[in-house]
């Protein structure tokens, strides 16, 4: 097993020269100093490599247990937890009113990639607290924010996402669990909930005092369908007079589940009222409690593109650290016996790991840096911030965490046998990688609110406007030096736009049809847009001083790499755009018989 290293060059590479950060400056009350910035980074990298990733495979094969109704994480957890929390990792980019820190969450982002690389299944767990934080200081009244939000910011108190059921997976309209006044507390406006949760990330654990859970139920008197839905602060611990954890809830843990991956975090099933009913509190009003759930979900959809980019690295690292160590065949001159990177595919296999991770790095930044600015700037910026924000998410989610499947094999590959082996430790990264694309949303799902909600939602005015932005950028390379590659991503720009206009062509006509194209669409997006951000960082490389000369050349040559190879599988799906859509919409379940 290899050791993580946090990327820190590239990283602040793809934050400053790819994303831009400086753009927030004008928005902020204090400029981004760069010591700063690069010092919280240094020192995210030392938790990452020395505190994380070392119980990361320790943890994967104990896994969690469930003793008593209580749920149990793996050993060193719990003190990995506490380390993060009196880091002040976890309040970062929360309000300053909640004793955050109140930084970007950009630089969030920086540092979460390397938590979420040397550990994915603990980073889960800050992960959702976070969102669950966003989802109650937006929707939430001010007492409830007082009372809950700063100790979920210190990490006194985690928090949970509790959606699904299991007659109510993604169709959320289907959701049985209730919700009732309370009417043994009327004065404190409290509600009894009833019902079971499955697939609980982070359920329930020992490592905070206490575990704040996001429910959604229906009141009585719900109109049917996802109009009746609301949302539920219900507490492991209820809270005394002074706001501490006393009495336990009416909530237990039925199970955890036995997964492929990610077993150092528990995913448990939930019980919620098998006694009186679980005392929880309304978030913002009744029946409105997807549209507080979405604050919660949007923050946990380029989260998890961003874990999809860190245990690509992750698996990458290894791959790259084992082919310089594994000897077999000789080498060229037939003086000695090869290290396997002296072979072209292993060469190949290799980059076709950095060049998508370089453009997955890309991505997530120039997303968080949108994301950003749709929260602090103003007036048309902020608009167009929005728009760009709406739509790059499912791209982030969807492409990237798919890209993951591919990388995370291939480091298997690379690795031979061996890479079937467990105690390499490299296919636990593909075990952990492939809950990716199903959870917060299945990519199917993603896909489908680009090419619907996105997409067509507004006629195709983001994504021109985005069409725009990347050919005049693209013209300005282009008579450089290095503007062949600025020349092949314009090309696939092109056959961009013409598969859109046939999307939104055919959708005006059936917008069912969509949904058969829009898997295809997400991908020809997400490898074009990664084009043009690969050519940015190759044209600007060479200009950043902090850059050795054998790092310069690196992003020099994953780009090469990338246009050449990668780039052309945008033309395959648009291929399958134009010519596809009849031998999608003639299929039905009698298509399938064995």
């Amino acid at each position: 097993m290899s050791d993580y290293k946090y990327p820190y060059k590239d990283i602040l590479f793809s934050l400053h020269h790819v994303a831009r950060i400086e753009r927030l400056t004008p928005h902020l009350d204090e400029s981004l100093d760069q010591e700063l910035v690069e010092a919280i980074l240094s020192e995210a990298g030392k938790l990452s490599e020395q505190v994380m990733a070392p119980l990361n495979w320790r943890g994967d094969q104990e896994g969690s247990r469930v003793e008593n109704g209580e749920v149990f994480e793996p050993k060193g957890y719990k003190e990995m937890y506490q380390a993060y929390c009196e880091g002040g990792w976890g309040a970062l980019s929360s309000d300053v009113k909640y004793g955050g820190q109140g930084l970007p969450s950009t630089i969030a982002t920086a540092v979460n990639e390397g938590i979420q690389s040397a550990n994915l299944a603990f980073s889960l767990c800050p992960l959702l607290a976070h969102g669950a934080i966003e989802a109650i200081q937006s929707h939430a009244s001010d007492e409830i924010k007082n009372t809950y939000i700063p100790k979920m910011v210190t990490g006194q108190w985690a928090g949970t996402m509790n959606l699904t059921e299991p007659s109510a997976g993604s169709d959320l309209a289907a959701i049985s669990c209730k919700a009732f006044p309370n009417s043994a507390d009327l004065a404190a406006e409290t509600y009894l909930i009833k019902g079971q949760k499955i697939y609980i990330t982070w359920g329930d654990h020992q490592m905070s005092e206490n575990i704040i859970h996001l429910v959604l139920a229906r009141l009585p008197d719900a109109p049917a369908g996802v109009k009746g839905i609301s949302l539920f602060i219900v507490p492991k611990f209820l809270l005394d007079e002074e706001g501490n954890p006393a009495e336990r809830n009416d909530i237990s843990v039925v199970s955890v589940e036995h997964k492929l991956g990610i077993h150092a975090s528990p995913t448990c099933v939930m019980s919620y009222g098998d006694n009186t009913g679980a005392i929880g509190y309304l978030v913002g009003e009744p029946n409105d409690g997807l549209k507080a759930m979405f604050t919660m979900m949007n923050n946990a959809r380029q989260g998890v593109g961003l874990q999809g980019l860190a245990i690509s690295e992750r698996a990458y690292q290894q791959a790259l650290q084992y082919a310089k160590e594994r000897k077999q065949g000789m080498k060229a001159d037939r003086s000695g016996r090869a290290a396997i990177i002296e072979h072209p595919d292993v060469l190949r296999m290799l980059m076709t790991m950095r060049s998508q991770i370089d453009a997955m790095r890309s991505l997530v930044y120039v997303a968080a840096v949108e994301n950003d600015l749709s929260h602090i700037s103003k007036g048309e910026e902020q608009q167009a911030a929005i728009a760009r924000t709406a739509l790059l998410t499912p791209i982030v989610k969807g492409w990237i965490t798919e890209l993951a499947q591919e990388v995370t094999s291939l480091a298997i590959q690379v690795h031979g046998g061996m890479g079937f082996i467990e105690e390499t430790g490299v296919a636990q990264h593909a075990r952990d990688a492939r809950i990716l694309p199903i959870y917060e949303g299945t990519n199917g799902i993603q896909a489908i609110d680009l090419i619907g909600r996105k997409l067509l939602g507004d006629n195709g005015h983001a994504m021109t406007a985005l069409f725009s932005e990347m050919e005049g950028e693209l013209d300005r390379y282009i008579g450089s030096e290095k503007h062949d590659n600025a020349i092949k991503v314009k090309n696939s720009i092109e056959v961009a736009k013409q598969a859109t206009e046939k999307c939104l062509s055919a959708m005006k006509d059936n917008p069912i049809l969509g949904t058969g194209l829009a898997y295809s669409y997400m991908m020809m997006m997400g490898y074009v847009i990664g084009g043009w951000l690969l050519v940015r960082a190759q044209q600007v490389s060479t200009t950043d001083e902090s850059l050795g000369d054998q790092q310069v050349n690196s992003w020099q040559q994953s780009a090469d790499f990338y246009c050449d190879h990668i780039l052309t599988r945008a033309g395959y799906y648009a291929k399958t755009i134009e010519h596809g859509q009849k031998s999608v919409q003639v299929l039905n379940e009698d298509s399938f018989i064995r």
